[in-house]
């Protein structure tokens, strides 16, 4: 495994800069945001993809640095009802994909998606209980209408341009957890995977242990982020886990995102990499930062530090093992 960054922590400085942050620390690998959510300060596909040396120079940056890069990244919603959205998102989906093949990346992440409830709708629905009856008639309607018709064609797209991609499981979206992801994946194709991400289990009550082992028995994970979730017991006692307070509500809320090992132990986070040496993952673990009480560099330190000894452990387990 290499030990990597998500460089939008650095979206305020240019590539070279955010590269250098990730080599000063010690790391091997980098992921570059491409569009989406996240954005595209690092790299422009459609810009890269018409200009070869642009494209030459941005290449040259990993190797000055002997860097590689891990993914590309455009998390969007294609599936939103407002077009306009879906468009945007699909379309940089489509540019990083190609970009991914053109400069030998082997893997795009983004979200699954969500749809609304019927052809009439203005923003995403996302279906989290079982009755009223409604429910469940729009959960069918987006799978059989929106999410499989749109992944099966993607399926195809990445198996031409032998790219494949990893869907974030995340609250909001029609992929949340193993479950969904797997369903996907069954109904679409094998070019279809998962970025793992244990913070968005965490506060959904899974065990990242688990559903690591899960996915490794279909060969379904595809790249790793690292982040935590810090879960506030009495926030949580009285009002339970789905909370849309702002993130900024820290006192507030049921739980937060922090920095690796602010959530959870060193133990634990420890049990984690072993968990995915045990199903054979050789990807990057791949720090974000979204903790709101620590500063970008505070948080990624932390993180680095962490990590760098849980790997450290799993290398010497590996040499004994040998």
């Amino acid at each position: 495994m290499k030990l990597g960054v998500f460089a939008v922590l650095f979206g305020d400085k240019s590539l070279e800069e955010a590269l250098d942050k990730a080599k000063n620390a010690g790391l091997d690998a980098v992921e570059i945001g491409t569009g989406g959510y996240p954005g595209n300060s690092h790299c422009n596909p459609a810009e890269l993809l018409q200009d070869e040396e642009k494209l030459n120079r941005f290449q040259q940056a990993f190797k000055d640095r002997n860097l590689t890069i891990s993914a590309l990244s455009c998390h969007g919603n294609p599936l939103h009802p407002n077009k306009e959205i879906a468009d945007k998102h699909h379309e940089e989906f489509e540019k990083t994909v190609l970009l991914a093949e053109k400069i030998g990346v082997d893997t795009v992440i983004t979200f699954s998606g969500c749809p609304g409830e019927s052809e009439h709708s203005k923003y995403p629905v996302w279906v989290t209980a079982a009755w009223p009856e409604d429910h469940p008639e729009v959960l069918e309607w987006q799978w059989k209408e929106r999410v499989i018709p749109y992944w099966e064609k993607q399926n195809q797209f990445l198996e031409k341009h032998n790219v494949r991609v990893a869907i974030e499981p995340h609250p909001g979206f029609v992929v949340y957890n193993n479950e969904t992801a797997l369903k996907l994946r069954e109904a679409c194709g094998k070019q279809i995977g998962v970025n793992f991400d244990p913070s968005h289990l965490y506060w959904q009550q899974m065990d990242p242990v688990v559903s690591i082992k899960e996915l490794g028995q279909h060969d379904a994970l595809f790249h790793f982020h690292a982040k935590d979730t810090a879960i506030d017991p009495q926030n949580t006692a009285a009002n339970g886990v789905l909370d849309t307070k702002p993130y900024s509500d820290e006192m507030n809320r049921s739980w937060i995102f922090r920095t690796v090992g602010y959530g959870h132990s060193e133990e634990e986070w420890k049990r984690i990499i072993s968990a995915l040496q045990l199903i054979g993952y050789e990807g990057a673990v791949s720090i974000e930062h979204e903790d709101s009480l620590m500063s970008v560099d505070e948080g990624f330190h932390k993180a680095v530090e962490v990590l760098k000894r849980a790997l450290i452990k799993e290398r010497i387990g590996e040499i004994w093992w040998a």
